[in-house]
């Protein structure tokens, strides 16, 4: 079993950078891989966002005439003028409406970087984490504008690709799974990426 390193390469570089989380790389290298461009003046949400590292990159991406939401279910610490931070449950009725008021032609892109607390119980782990896969998907074909993007992290498991095939790739011309460089050795998380989504899928 691969040794845990909590201070290895990619935390030494966000730290030497500004970078609230090592995530913040796997980002960069999941937009890059999928080809996710022209993402400047557009308005963009962030599930799962705290500490922000993921809205850090995002807001540079956007500029100054772009917005970035950010949703999680603890408070994050405030970043620059074009980002909207949200201490709210996704599941709630009244998250939706507020991201709704947010971006009222829709976002360009829905990211997710949530992850369950974890048990050690590879099967409950799985299933909690497709579970938020469920959540941030259903929140994307309500809020995504047509020909938008979708990525989202999920712990491999047996009811994945079920999952993928009846719920994900009808809605979106592109699907690619992609596990960065930054992914910790041993780790059973990966990518689901989705590109050019198709409204009433």
């Amino acid at each position: 079993m691969a040794r845990y390193q909590p201070k290895d390469r990619f935390f030494n570089k966000a730290k030497s950078e500004g970078l609230r989380a090592r995530s913040a790389f796997k980002l960069v290298e999941l937009l890059q891989r999928a080809g996710i461009r022209g993402l400047a003046g557009a308005p963009v949400l962030d599930l799962g966002a705290a500490p922000g590292g993921w809205l850090q990159i995002l807001a540079d991406l956007v500029g100054p005439r772009g917005r970035v939401v950010g949703v999680d279910l603890v408070e994050i610490a405030p970043l620059g003028p074009n980002v909207v931070t949200l201490a709210a449950d996704m599941r709630a009725a009244e998250t939706l409406e507020a991201l709704r008021r947010l971006a009222p032609a829709g976002f360009a892109l829905v990211t997710s970087d949530m992850a369950p607390k974890t048990t050690g119980i590879a099967a409950t782990d799985c299933a909690r984490s497709l579970d938020l896969v469920a959540t941030a998907l259903s929140t994307a074909r309500v809020l995504l504008r047509p020909g938008g993007a979708f990525l989202a992290k999920v712990f491999m498991g047996p009811d994945l690709d079920p999952f993928v095939a009846r719920e994900l790739r009808p809605c979106f011309e592109g699907f690619r799974r992609v596990r960065p460089e930054a992914t910790r050795e041993g780790s059973r998380e990966i990518y689901l990426v989705a590109t050019a989504f198709r409204p009433g899928r």
